[in-house]
């Protein structure tokens, strides 16, 4: 049978160990993979390059489509951007999967039987990094959600439920504050939940969600989430498993796929034989699975969970009355590679589906298209920087710039209205959003946008930002403000 090949990236840190002690598994488990091996990681972004990875490095992953990394070190200071962001968004990863286990008494945990996956978006939302520092005192970060990539991922926890006889799909959102981004979020999870009728499905307010998923773990099978909420919890689940340094991770795309621990180099415990491989090793699992050798990753995690059963640990787990040997890197994989072909007798062997079908691609490459909206443009939010402390002296400046066309309408701080009516306990920073409205029925130009902007700069008023404000088939497409 041929070999598979992959691009396999050492990585920083802890990560030359870790990855030869996973390879040296794969290897005896009878993986049937062909490495090529790049360098990435922190002497490349000390070459003077930003992404942390070479255009020979992108030629091997375009070759092999499939990479697994090993944790990096990005250098601290402006200038270098995060490598596993620009992998994930220049190769469309945009699923990423994390699967979270207890494996208690041999894992510390507070739960006895958590087994769930978090289905985190991996290309949108702020981790599209758009930031900007607007004036003296505010900064901005864009949440960026769109249909598309929100229909891309919930599909995919859907069909990640039926392809690994999940039971129950569950998204996390805040859609009670953020009623247009998390709003849509959640729409789309009714609507494309519809079509999976044997799955059960559910929504939790994000903050309550979480509060459930650390008390009540079991209540949950897969959740899926936006990239931040993600990320986060993500980590959170990973601990409250046992431990965030077992965690691995697939991200998936159509056409790429990226498998890699969840944790950073450690740079401290680099060369010391201590680390503990097994993140990276269960994304390595995930790795085979993808790859269509779920009989290698069946094989490979059935020893893991052997050795941790029969107390080979390393220190970061080691238990006095649970482990019977503490054990380094290179050591740990000797041990789970004399039990290859053994299963675990406490802890719940892992079956995987041998019949299961590779990723349906095209459900993922065109998301649906909706019918177009009317779209009409009816006012303006022009953000203006004034170092000024009184909204009512503001409100006289802006009101003036105003025409036939447009008229100011109110003035906001942070999301709060100011003006023309306020609080005098409202807290204002040096950013003030001031909403130009036409009247009802009437369509606004570019133009008659123009015209304000330039009566505020004839005030010199300094204008920093501006958000068209559309109706979509007559709906507000724009958020009120508080009060």
């Amino acid at each position: 049978m041929s070999l598979v090949p992959i691009t396999v990236a050492k990585g920083d840190g802890i990560g030359p160990e870790i990855m030869d002690a996973t390879l040296l598994i794969l290897e005896k488990a009878g993986a049937r993979i062909a490495p090529e091996f790049i360098e990435i990681g922190e002497q490349v972004y000390l070459r003077g390059i930003a992404t942390g990875i070479e255009d020979s490095a992108w030629k091997s992953l375009e070759r092999t489509r499939v990479f697994l990394k090993a944790p990096i070190t990005t250098p601290q200071g402006g200038g270098y951007k995060s490598l596993n962001v620009t992998t994930r968004k220049t190769l469309g990863l945009f699923a990423n999967v994390r699967p979270c286990r207890t494996l208690v008494p041999y894992v510390r945990s507070k739960h006895n039987n958590m087994d769930l996956v978090i289905v985190r978006e991996n290309e949108e939302d702020t981790y599209a990094g758009i930031e900007h520092r607007q004036t003296d005192e505010v900064y901005q970060c864009l949440k960026l959600i769109s249909r598309p990539g929100t229909e891309k991922i919930i599909r995919y926890a859907f069909e990640y439920a039926v392809a690994n006889n999940r039971k129950k799909v569950t998204c996390f959102s805040k859609d009670n504050i953020m009623k247009m981004t998390d709003g849509i979020f959640h729409k789309v999870f009714d609507e494309i939940g519809e079509e999976y009728p044997s799955i059960e499905k559910e929504h939790w307010i994000i903050d309550i969600g979480a509060a459930k998923m650390a008390d009540t773990p079991e209540a949950f099978d897969v959740i899926v989430m936006e990239n931040l909420y993600g990320d986060i919890l993500s980590d959170v689940a990973a601990q409250i498993a046992g431990s965030v340094g077992l965690a691995g991770s697939a991200n998936i795309g159509v056409d790429y796929a990226m498998f890699e621990a969840i944790h950073g180099s450690a740079p401290r415990r680099a060369g010391q034989n201590m680390a503990n491989p097994s993140g990276l090793l269960n994304g390595a699992i995930q790795m085979l699975v993808h790859i269509g050798q779920p009989d290698v990753a069946e094989k490979v995690h059935n020893a893991w969970l052997k050795t941790l059963e029969d107390g080979v640990h390393t220190y970061d787990i080691f238990q006095e009355g649970i482990s019977t040997q503490k054990v380094g890197t290179r050591e740990f994989a000797l041990a789970v590679i004399e039990r290859l072909g053994q299963e675990p007798q406490k802890l719940t062997p892992v079956r995987y589906n041998k019949e299961a079908k590779p990723m349906n691609s095209e459900l993922y490459r065109m998301a649906t298209r909706k019918p177009a909206q009317k779209k009409e443009l009816v006012g303006v939010d022009i953000f203006v920087g004034w170092a000024g402390h009184n909204p009512a002296e503001l409100g006289e400046k802006v009101k003036g710039a105003g025409t036939d066309a447009l008229k100011l309408s109110l003035i906001s701080n942070r999301g709060t209205r100011v003006w023309p009516t306020s609080n005098p306990s409202t807290f204002c920073t040096d950013h003030w959003n001031c909403r130009f409205l036409a009247a009802s029925g009437t369509v606004v130009t570019h133009k008659q946008i123009l015209e304000v902007l330039g009566k505020l700069e004839a005030q010199g008023l300094d204008f920093i930002k501006t958000e068209h404000l559309y109706n979509f088939d007559g709906v507000a497409g724009f958020s009120k403000d508080q009060g």
